[in-house]
């Protein structure tokens, strides 16, 4: 456990010495900025805090969390794969074990920062668009830590991929291919919970079964397909590192 948590302060170190933080706020910039210009009073109702969380979260979920996932993997390997530093890295009296889980716990770290800014920006605009009602925390709690925990099996495939392929732009090129379907199969009831992509909006949906496709899978049974794929794609990322040869 102690080369863990040294591993992953070096981690968080040559992080920070990169542009990643401007990564973690552009997603719940532009998620305030359509929270502040999208037409949402319909009929003349008020806004509730159920609309203006699906109308932010909505592009923030399908498309950049997704690919958000993917750009923090390959950050995180990036280093490494320049100049020998997977030697320089692993000749050191460290473990594979702990190198992989403090590189995944960066990935959802980075992560969960995104989702508390998207969270900061929500209840922002929710002030400023004067929405009515008070707060439904569990709705919204449950929303932002649903689509972190549906990152989980997402963060962990894509960090493999960038684990396994030396090129930085590769890993990124084939998770942006990966997530644009996402549109198309997130109405897919049959195929929608199990694409790793469209999970995270599916978990941060705030209708739930009155929605069609997907969003009609109960939030338990999508709780059940995040864990179960966590558990597949972390042991094949981790025998996968461990059989890496440097």
């Amino acid at each position: 456990m102690r080369i863990f948590w040294r591993v992953l302060s070096a981690e968080r170190l040559k992080i920070s010495k990169s542009f990643v933080w401007l990564l973690v706020i552009g997603s719940p910039v532009i998620a305030l900025l359509i929270g502040g210009l999208s037409n949402m009073e319909e009929y003349g109702e008020p806004i509730t805090w159920q609309v203006l969380l699906s109308v932010m979260s909505a592009v923030h979920a399908i498309f950049f969390l997704p690919v958000l996932s993917g750009i923090f993997a390959a950050l995180i390997c990036r280093a490494e794969h320049a100049d020998g530093g997977w030697k320089m890295l692993l000749s050191l009296p460290v473990t594979r074990s702990s190198v992989y889980f403090a590189k995944y716990t960066m990935v959802m770290g980075l992560l969960a920062a995104v989702q508390i800014l998207f969270l900061a920006a929500l209840l922002g605009m929710g002030v400023v668009r004067g929405v009515a009602g008070p707060l439904p925390w569990p709705l919204i709690l449950s929303s932002v830590f649903g689509g972190w925990f549906a990152c989980l099996p997402l963060a962990a495939l894509q960090l493999a991929v960038s684990l396994s392929w030396s090129s930085f732009g590769a890993p990124l090129a084939l998770n942006v291919s990966l997530t644009i379907p996402n549109m198309l199969i997130v109405n897919s009831s049959t195929y929608g919970p199990y694409y790793p992509w469209v999970q995270p909006v599916l978990a941060m949906s705030p209708f739930g079964e009155e929605r069609f496709g997907a969003f009609n899978l109960p939030m338990e049974s999508l709780l059940l397909v995040v864990s179960g794929s966590l558990i597949i794609f972390m042991a094949a990322g981790l025998v996968s590192f461990w059989r890496k040869a440097v």
